[in-house]
């Protein structure tokens, strides 16, 4: 396995003669990175993982200084998944300035996750946009846990012709439910306790829409998180449910695949999740 920055990055690449899947990481990496790992393993001949704390998507109130960084066990988990090089790049060799030229995420990028957090997906899509550029791989593969990221980047991808086949990995939970991420090792035990809400909304949300219905799915899921709320535990971001393909609210009459997203913060930490349901007219 190969560990380096741009010009060793750019070397590797030309001396491949096969396909090369890229799997873009912040590092602090777990079971569900290593599944991303696994998968492109399984769609390429080369695996490229980047590990990268991207500035650009940190607001100014974020934890970009705290953001775990534990290298060389990021390594490791690189190492045992059969990765063929690992791009660690300095902050000054990806901005040797402040970058005057960025990608918009749009309007896509300004509601849910994007209202929260503003500008952060435009630093999103500007550093992915780099590592397309840079590692120039066949395919990509991303976690649906990051959806409204996911469905961006499949944006950047068509809009801006990028000849990269996108690849969506189901979100990867813990035994308990609660979705894998690498903020979770913030939470206390009781912190921990208080996020499974989320998990238990989103499984209330696909009962209640088993009727091929939108009706009630908001409701249900927003009757669990209210109990957490209400105690104290969880303070709810936002609750939505939305077409998947616009990100525009899905009206009662809605037909097609759909998703519900969640986003809450949880002893400081902020958390999200989703999940897909897909609606049909009743015959």
């Amino acid at each position: 396995m190969e560990v380096g920055g741009i010009q060793a990055l750019r070397a590797w690449r030309k001396r491949q003669s096969g396909t090369v899947s890229l799997v873009p990481t912040m590092g602090a990496l777990h079971s569900g990175h290593r599944a991303l790992m696994d998968r492109a393993a399984a769609s390429g001949d080369a695996v490229v993982t980047s590990i990268f704390v991207n500035p650009l998507q940190f607001g100014t109130d974020e934890d970009f200084f705290k953001y775990p960084r534990p290298f060389q066990a990021d390594l490791d988990v690189c190492e045992a998944a059969g990765v063929d090089f690992v791009f660690a790049p300095a902050l000054g060799e990806m901005y040797p300035a402040a970058p005057e030229v960025t990608v918009s995420s749009g309007r896509m990028g300004t509601v849910y996750e994007g209202a929260v957090r503003p500008g952060h997906f435009d630093g999103v899509l500007t550093v992915v946009a780099k590592l397309f550029t840079l590692a120039s791989p066949d395919s990509a593969v991303f976690g649906l846990k990051d959806i409204q990221q996911f469905c961006l980047v499949k944006r950047l991808i068509d809009d801006l012709n990028f000849d990269i086949d996108l690849i969506g990995l189901p979100v990867v939970r813990d035994e308990d439910g609660l979705a894998m991420s690498s903020r979770n090792e913030y939470l206390a035990p009781a912190d921990r306790a208080a996020a499974l809400a989320i998990p238990q909304a989103l499984d209330a949300a696909a009962q209640a829409a088993s009727d091929g219905s939108p009706a009630g799915v908001e409701a249900a899921a927003q009757a669990v998180l209210h109990v957490a709320a209400e105690r104290g535990d969880l303070d709810l971001g936002y609750l939505g449910l939305v077409d998947a393909t616009t990100f525009q609210p899905c009206a009662q009459d809605f037909e097609g695949q759909a998703l519900l997203l969640i986003s809450a913060t949880v002893g400081g930490t902020h958390l999200i999740d989703n999940v897909s349901l897909e609606f049909h007219r009743s015959a």
